[in-house]
């Protein structure tokens, strides 16, 4: 708080104070008061506004400045009052008691989104293990009878499977961390999982898979890479270019402070202007308008899931020629101690 903001918020006081004194003036001159009574009058009349107003402004400073300094320090400012000594003056502690009152019904309020939230994800992870067991009974039914219903079909089914994949994800990676084991994961292992699991897509494409360098591990939750890993390689067998053979490249490269992971295809790649957005939630851009129908939801899940488990994700693309994203992961010792 400054002086200057201060006088000029009790200028009315000072302006009635002012009044006051000139009344006092011409009442104690109307009836013939001495000189040296009336200066003296003035005098103690000025030294109590003076002291009066001193001690009110540093008490109020004292408390506005603590708080501010404690906002400005403060990551989640709701919790405000919760740093605050009750002040002794009176507009403060009005102040005081409307923050303890703001900030009890937002706590009630919040507790409220948070219940529904979490029904919510509940009943969508419910929903999407109920869902998968159909859809493996139709993945089963068309293995029996691939003569009669063709790769298409087969094809389609594991599309669903993976959408509901998708969502099963995106539920939990607002609290991934209650889901997620951090070990020493084998990128060789992991790849091999995900190119298995996605073997007939990258057949019906006529794709090929090019490993080098997996023969490092990493600090990770395997099932949560091998989902990225997942979105990642369905991304690249859906923006093929017609008339060249689809090529993914998976190399790992280790670094004295951390493992580079780059994921590369010679698809459609990404249009500069999209490029900065990719990550965005629900981001399509041109690809997705162009090329197939998309969500925009998998690179953001792949995001999520990447800071969450403390990795980095990047991505560079030329239109036409390839796009190569990288998952950089750091080496800490503190996960090989517990």
């Amino acid at each position: 708080m400054k002086l200057w903001d201060y006088i000029k918020d009790r200028m009315w006081f000072f302006l009635i104070a002012a009044v006051s004194l000139g009344l006092m003036l011409l009442f104690l001159t109307a009836f013939r008061v001495s000189g040296q009574l009336t200066a003296t009058l003035c005098v103690i009349f000025g030294l109590f506004l003076i002291a009066e107003e001193t001690a009110g402004f540093l008490r109020k400073k004292r408390f506005y400045d603590d708080m501010q300094g404690k906002l400005d320090g403060l990551d989640k400012k709701y919790l405000i009052h919760e740093m605050l000594k009750k002040p002794s003056f009176l507009d403060g502690q009005i102040m005081f008691d409307a923050l303890c009152e703001a900030n009890k019904s937002m706590c009630e309020n919040v507790a409220d989104y948070k219940r529904t939230a979490d029904d919510f994800r509940e009943f969508i992870e419910m929903w999407v293990h109920e869902i998968k067991l159909p859809v493996a009974s139709l993945q089963l039914m068309a293995h029996n009878h691939s003569g009669e219903l063709g790769e298409k079909f087969q094809e389609q089914l594991r599309r669903i499977d993976g959408y509901t994949d998708q969502v099963l994800y995106y539920a939990r990676s607002e609290n991934a961390e209650k889901d997620y084991i951090i070990k020493e994961t084998p990128l060789r292992r992991t790849v091999a999982n995900v190119a298995l699991k996605n073997r007939e897509s990258a057949q019906l494409c006529g794709a090929s898979i090019e490993t080098e360098g997996l023969d490092l591990s990493v600090m990770t939750d395997g099932k949560w890479l091998e989902f990225m890993l997942g979105q990642l390689m369905a991304n690249s067998l859906k923006y093929t270019v017609e008339g060249r053979e689809p090529v993914i490249r998976i190399s790992a490269e280790e670094l004295p402070d951390r493992v580079l992971l780059r994921f590369r295809d010679n698809g459609t790649g990404i249009p500069e202007a999209d490029l900065p957005r990719i990550f965005d939630k629900s981001f399509t851009g041109e690809n997705g308008r162009s090329y197939a129908k998309s969500t925009g939801m998998g690179l953001y899940i792949v995001r999520s899931l990447c800071e969450r488990l403390g990795h980095s994700i990047t991505a560079s693309s030329v239109k036409g020629e390839y796009t190569e994203f990288t998952i950089a992961f750091a080496k800490n010792q503190f996960y090989k101690m517990i």
